[in-house]
């Protein structure tokens, strides 16, 4: 009679585990959309889904599913960075979170998004290089929650 022995090895924060990113992601970009909602309704209503020629009309809700697959997305790649860093704390993972917020914001909404907005002709395309501070604090409040929801379920996915 056989018997088979098998082991669990729990996901550790170090492990880049990409379904932690993808619920960080997630739950951040939800909370980002949150505050811009609050803040600048026409950039979650027209602007996001204009870069998929989703809007005009304006259409909080799609521009909403849209923003949180970008969040996702971003999420997981939040989680190859955590994996090649190894942050030894949540602290730390926070503290990284708030970086990659920093640096979404620099590189894809104050860069990118005008271009690609101005190149699908979207009436809210702002001007180049759009480096609005309501927006830095939408990246931050996005980068700090993934990366606590990240540092919270890393173990447990």
């Amino acid at each position: 009679m056989a018997t088979e022995t098998k082991s669990a090895v729990a996901a550790e924060i170090s492990s880049g585990n990409w379904q932690a990113g993808v619920v960080g992601g997630v739950v951040g970009a939800l909370a980002m959309g949150g505050l811009v909602l609050a803040m600048n309704a026409p950039t979650l209503a027209v602007a996001i889904p204009s870069l998929y020629a989703l809007a005009p009309p304006p259409n909080p809700g799609l521009g909403m599913v849209v923003h949180v697959s970008h969040g996702a997305v971003l999420g997981v790649a939040f989680a190859a960075a955590v994996g090649a860093l190894d942050p030894k704390s949540t602290g730390k993972v926070v503290g990284l979170g708030v970086a990659w917020g920093v640096a979404t914001w620099v590189v894809l909404a104050a860069l990118l998004m005008p271009l690609w907005l101005s190149a699908v002709g979207s009436p809210a395309s702002p001007p180049f290089p759009n480096f609005a501070p309501p927006s830095l604090l939408w990246h931050v409040v996005y980068g700090g929650v993934l990366g606590g929801v990240y540092a919270a379920t890393a173990d447990a996915l």
